[in-house]
């Protein structure tokens, strides 16, 4: 398993908190972490790969303080260089970011709990441009339990004297991760995991070396593609309690589900059935699993549906099944899915990371090739995706041109 992207970029910013070197392993060679490490060498920031997947970080030599437009642009994650840059340096003019286009996802979040900890801020020309001569502790609330805004938040707060308060924190093991990496360092984080996240921070921070927690969503991705071809796969390292959610949801489908020490397997030795899934903040059924796990539903006798409650504009893969002869229909927030007897290979693009990882699942499953374009967007998420498939059994291979 590869290490968990989400955790993985916001730990490397945090890294750059401290006037050091930190070492981070188990990190992913996906495009999203690429890119962001390309930010951080404009900022000064040192960052070599010293093992396959060992990263070294150094941050002694940090001075810029605005990201560079065209990279920022391309992910969402980006922003995290905002909160690690008013803790640093007091200042940060960084793009207001991209990524994929599943939905309203506002950074004004972020500027508001920068305000709260005394950030002086303006937005001008598609800019974050902020200033604080020294951050100070607060309390702040985050609106709809925010991962990205709870750990941009912590970044901020970890360099702050006293103590500050998020409310309504988001859960994620990606926070838990991030976390416990920033005590590490030398902050005092508690109730991660929580609904409230108490940061004791100080300018003392340091480098660390630390190793980053399997990615629930790329190994969550190779379970439903197990239980969509009827196969019998064990995802190694996996925690299965990060993903108590979608096991719970692949055994009421009727997929044998085995956790142990090494991992989680899953089988199919009968007909599944279908279900109905409300995504939610973890740990709820993670939305980042919703498009793949449609994909397999796709397929599956009867009636589901999936309630997406996080972004409204998930429904991107819907149209791309259809053009593998999936019966799906969206009623406002709810994919309705009546199973076909089988998939047909077709072209058909990866409109967005998760979408992407759809349209492999329904092509593994379909009778036929199904020719994947715009696959850059499953390179921003996936390490190695066809290697690890066409180990497991799979034909998948890259079109050059």
């Amino acid at each position: 398993m590869a290490g968990a992207k989400n955790s993985s970029l916001a730990i490397i910013v945090a890294a750059a908190l401290a006037e050091d070197r930190s070492v981070i392993e188990n990190v992913p060679h996906c495009r999203d972490v690429q890119t962001l490490l390309e930010i951080l060498r404009t900022l000064g920031v040192g960052a070599e790969w010293t093992g396959p997947d060992r990263l070294e970080v150094d941050a002694r030599r940090l001075t810029g303080h605005t990201a560079p437009h065209d990279l920022s642009r391309q992910m969402r994650a980006s922003f995290y260089v905002a909160g690690m840059l008013l803790a640093r340096l007091g200042r940060a003019e960084v793009p207001l970011p991209g990524g994929c286009v599943i939905g309203s996802r506002p950074v004004d979040f972020h500027i508001r709990g920068f305000e709260a900890l005394g950030t002086r801020v303006a937005t001008e020309h598609g800019y974050f441009k902020g200033q604080a001569d020294q951050l100070r502790p607060a309390t702040y609330y985050v609106p709809r339990s925010s991962m990205g805004t709870t750990i941009n938040l912590m970044l901020a707060a970890s360099r702050t004297a006293d103590v500050t308060v998020l409310q309504n924190a988001a859960r994620e093991p990606e926070v838990v991760d991030t976390a416990v990496f920033l005590s590490l360092m030398g902050a005092r984080v508690r109730g991660a995991g929580t609904s409230t996240v108490t940061v004791e921070g100080t300018q003392a921070l340091r480098g660390v070396t630390y190793t980053v927690i399997p990615d629930r969503i790329e190994a969550g991705t190779y379970l439903i593609a197990a239980a969509a071809t009827r196969g019998d796969v064990l995802v190694e390292d996996l925690i299965s309690e990060h993903v108590t959610a979608l096991l719970t949801k692949l055994g009421d489908a009727g997929v044998t589900v085995e956790s142990g020490p090494s991992g989680v397997r899953v089988k199919v030795d009968g007909e599944l059935r279908p279900v109905d899934v409300d995504t939610a903040p973890y740990p709820g059924f993670a939305t980042d699993l919703h498009p793949q796990f449609a994909a397999m539903l796709a397929a599956v006798p009867g009636r589901s549906a999936i309630r997406e409650t996080i972004f409204e504009r998930r429904f991107g893969y819907v149209d791309e099944l259809r053009r593998m002869g999936a019966d799906i229909r969206v009623d406002g927030d709810t994919a309705i899915i009546t199973g076909v007897q089988r998939l047909s290979g077709a072209p058909v693009e990866a409109v967005d990371i998760r979408a992407g990882a759809a349209m492999v699942i329904a092509g593994l499953a379909a009778q036929g090739e199904t020719q994947i374009s715009n696959v850059e967007n499953l390179d921003r998420g996936y390490d190695r995706l066809e290697e690890k498939l066409t180990g497991l059994g799979a034909t998948v291979r890259r079109v050059r041109g």
